[in-house]
């Protein structure tokens, strides 16, 4: 049986040794370096392309994460001493996936990404919550062109019965690959790598219609402590997570499923390392500074060495494991770690070149992608730029609402249940600033300027693949699902003079910031959050105020009906969320829904109408709240041009425009 980690890295290397490529140890002469390497979160940006500008884009795409891979094989002594490994929403989530979602894919065609990660050499990869957008039928069609294995372990067929003890695995929930590598002295040894890998239970929500009544979902620390020990027993020597989630630290319970596991999986026996994604965000970095247990400089949580490689190719995870042969017990020992993420791109420079065979390779589908998103939809009168997304009412959210309530109120029509009730319309900003709260590249915001509207331009507003639901809500629910939504801000300190960040980007993503449209109503920064991110309760603070329908004020036994999509309506997270509440479950796409929405109502002028807007702020001290957003002319334009009450300060060292924003009357 191998050693725990845990209990050896007292034995620990001195940093300098680590992985040092030197050729013989005399005193262990059996130490061998083994690099496990990771990608995730590439949501089909395979090409280094921003399909939206129809440009170049340095800073994504496989074809230089390509690189990236090369260069961390070929800077091991043992090129053979490494294991490559994708952690999911690989096939969905850019123009690309949609054009080959869109044209569909019949037996035999390749899908892109496959056609790239083929030829990289890929040991294994796990299925994320996006690889289930499109349905089972397609991600089977998908994945059986990669020439490489599929692993989840916490999805099974849904048999009818609530019988957990005869459930089976729906996919493989694990892989063990013996490799043959060198120790440092050059001796080959048989190692057997054991992976697993694991998907967030809320598909069960988001992906309702594509798996009700097909798959179930379970917790994934459970199904760990299930398959782990037998795993081991088996022969792994070591054992690899692969969880498609992210990090949560709040009391674990089976009962929740949560989301969020990796922070769980550290304390799972047997597991020797963990390469986690979902959240689109970079581990080790300062962003999880204060994150219980987790140690930033050594790159691991609970003493356990851990990676999360940001997302679209950014950058590659890189966990480098030392391996000691322990010959009493015939066993394989780990005794050091170091964690590493090289990247693609910066300080405003490329880190490396796209890998020119795999270029040419998708040159076609590249082709294809650029005319499929060059389709014209028709105009728009005025700019949709997502700058101000988080600081006004935004015109690139406007037109969503205004597409979705449309739809809505057209499809209650003669429905004597629900043709009484109010259309209110929740929509927020995919894009505004990256999750990290760098707010430096306009490829980071949506950006659609007046003139002719095309596909790309739909996309860009709308991101996501989600299908347009409505629920039925009561005024209670309704406030508190913007106080939420006004989690998205930090607290004011209304005595301190010092600089105040307005956005709370890294603690509440943008995504979750719903604006909704119908009702009018102001957020008092000045408060403190009633929720967490999770939207969970951590204070009685109350930030929304002056809710009103038609001028009126919104009570709490008032009822009202909400477009929004189906990650949200049957998320549970938000009030008034959850499948008691779901009304409406169209077939249809809330892009596809924009889309025809422009088409119809060709040209549209989608001015914000200012139904919400920050409370102002009554203080002696005057108060300096800052947002920030690219220091270009086109931003900076737009912010002149649509908030009177920002006032420019400074460029900072990310090259961010940095702006106050005047609350106080």
């Amino acid at each position: 049986m191998k050693a725990s980690l845990r209990s050896l890295f007292a034995l620990s290397l001195a940093s300098g040794a680590l992985l040092s490529g030197c050729g013989g140890d005399s005193d262990n002469p059996t130490r061998v370096d083994l690099r496990l390497m990771e990608t995730t979160d590439i949501h089909a940006n395979v090409m280094d392309y921003n399909y939206y500008g129809d440009s170049p884009d340095a800073t994504i795409g496989l074809v230089r994460t390509a690189t990236l891979i090369h260069n961390a094989r070929a800077s091991i002594t043992y090129p053979g001493n490494s294991v490559l490994v994708d952690n999911g929403d690989l096939i969905q989530g850019s123009p690309m996936g949609d054009w080959r979602q869109a044209e569909g894919l019949a037996a035999g065609e390749v899908h892109p990404v496959y056609k790239a990660m083929n030829e990289l050499q890929y040991d294994v990869a796990n299925y994320g919550n996006h690889e289930f957008n499109y349905g089972l039928e397609f991600l089977a069609e998908s994945v059986n062109d990669a020439n490489f294995p599929y692993i989840s372990a916490n999805i099974f067929k849904d048999d009818g019965d609530d019988d957990d003890s005869n459930d089976e695995l729906y996919f493989d929930p694990y892989k063990l690959i013996t490799k043959s590598v060198r120790d440092r002295a050059g001796n080959s040894h048989d190692i057997t790598i054991g992976l697993i890998g694991f998907v967030p239970p809320q598909i069960m929500q988001w992906d309702k219609k594509n798996l009700e009544g097909k798959v179930i979902a379970k917790d994934i620390k459970a199904m760990a402590e299930r398959f782990v020990p037998e795993m081991k027993e088996k022969g792994a020597d070591v054992i690899v997570a692969i969880p498609h989630s992210g990090i949560s630290t709040t009391a674990y319970s089976e009962e929740e499923k949560a989301e969020n596991s990796s922070w769980y999986l550290a304390d799972v026996d047997g597991i020797d390392a963990i390469m986690f994604g979902h959240s689109h965000l970079l581990f080790p970095s300062s962003s999880f500074s204060g994150t219980a247990n987790v140690d930033v400089g050594a790159g691991t949580i609970k003493g356990i060495p851990a990676v999360m490689p940001n997302y679209w190719g950014k950058n590659l995870g890189i966990i480098d494991l030392v391996l000691d042969y322990d010959s009493d017990n015939d066993a394989w020992t780990i005794i050091d770690s170091q964690v590493s993420t090289p990247g693609i791109y910066a300080n405003d420079t490329a880190q490396v070149q796209p890998d020119a065979a795999l270029v040419a390779k998708l040159q076609e589908d590249h082709e294809a992608t650029i005319d499929f998103m060059n389709q014209p939809l028709g105009e728009s009168t005025d700019d949709m730029f997502s700058f101000l997304a988080v600081v006004k009412d935004d015109p690139s959210i406007q037109i969503v609402s205004d597409a979705q309530k449309a739809y809505v109120e057209n499809l209650i029509q003669g429905d004597v249940n629900l043709e009484h009730l109010p259309v209110l319309s929740a929509a927020a900003p995919f894009k505004a600033c990256t999750r990290e709260g760098i707010c430096a590249e306009e490829s980071s915001f949506t950006v659609v300027p007046k003139g002719e509207l095309k596909v790309k331009n739909a996309a860009d507003l709308y991101l996501y693949p989600n299908t347009l639901m409505a629920v039925k809500v009561t005024g209670a629910e309704l406030t508190q699902w913007l106080e939420c939504s006004a989690s998205q801000f930090f607290q004011i300190d209304t005595t301190s003079t010092a600089r105040q960040e307005l956005v709370n980007y890294t603690g509440f993503p943008t995504y979750n910031f719903d604006v909704i449209d119908g009702v009018t109503y102001q957020i008092d920064v000045s408060q403190p959050a009633r929720y967490d991110g999770d939207c969970v309760k951590v204070s009685d603070g109350q930030r929304i105020i002056g809710l009103q329908f038609e001028g009126n004020p919104v009570a709490d036994d008032d009822e009202f009906l909400i477009a929004t999509n189906n990650y949200r309506a049957t998320g549970g997270k938000f009030a008034g969320t959850g499948g008691e509440h779901v009304v409406i479950e169209s077939p249809d796409e809330n892009r596809t829904v924009l889309a025809n929405y422009i088409k119809d109502n060709s040209p549209v002028t989608p001015t914000a109408d200012g139904n919400w807007s920050f409370a102002p702020i009554s203080s002696a001290t005057d108060l300096e709240i800052v947002f920030r957003v690219p220091n270009t002319e086109r931003a900076k334009n737009f912010v002149a041009a649509k908030a009177p009450d920002a006032t420019f300060l400074e460029v900072n060292s990310s090259n961010e425009a940095v702006y106050e924003l005047n609350l106080q009357p």
